[in-house]
């Protein structure tokens, strides 16, 4: 389970991703604020999106945020006043955590493309980058398959001229990051920051 919410970029909108499947997939239910997302298949939640969200309780963090208590107690506010009966498992898998590259080739296909593989503690994924500063032994931030960027975009397992990546390797701009430089590459993290953990920043 993911959490976003980054209202300076989409609004005052909370949203909670469950599984992550295609728009023909999907049943959309709006009752008032809460937009629910049902599988067609089987039924079950894949998401919900929360409109004035903050009228329904405090949020702090911007992008990926974590599912603590008190935003468990803004979506129950939420679907109480809608109308919506809120069944969920609330295990949440990070969106966005500390990876290692491992190793960097050139991408066979494309000049300024490389393909990496990172380590991100509980599995090493295959991720072609475009950074020109990414490179072996850099501790990096990755965005998991599934994990919403602050600009909204929905990360998928993707081909890139040929190559299949899993995630994308992250730069400060794309993480929302204040003071960001303007200068394209990625973010390099310090050696203290531990692989598979989750960045919550």
């Amino acid at each position: 389970m993911n959490v976003f919410y980054n209202e300076k970029g989409i609004g005052d909108v909370l949203m909670v991703t469950v599984q992550d499947i295609s728009r023909d997939a999907q049943v959309v239910e709006k009752n008032g604020d809460v937009v629910v997302i049902l599988n067609k298949s089987n039924q079950e939640i894949a998401g919900i999106n929360v409109f004035h969200a903050s009228s329904y309780g405090a949020i702090s963090g911007v992008g990926a945020i974590e599912l603590n208590e008190g935003i468990k107690a803004l979506l129950k506010e939420a679907c109480d006043k809608n109308g919506v009966a809120l069944e969920m498992e609330w295990e949440q898998r990070p969106s966005f955590v500390v990876g290692y590259v491992e190793e960097k080739e050139k991408h066979p296909n494309a000049d300024k493309l490389s393909v990496c593989r990172v380590n991100i503690g509980t599995e090493t994924l295959q991720i072609v980058c475009g950074a020109p500063n990414v490179a072996e032994g850099q501790k990096v931030v990755v965005a998991l398959v599934g994990a919403v960027m602050p600009s909204g975009l929905v990360i998928k397992e993707a081909t890139l001229r040929g190559v299949a990546s899993s995630g994308m390797i992250c730069s400060a701009k794309e993480l929302g990051l204040e003071n960001a430089p303007a200068e394209k590459g990625i973010l390099v993290l310090s050696d203290d920051e531990v692989v598979g953990t989750p960045f919550l920043r």
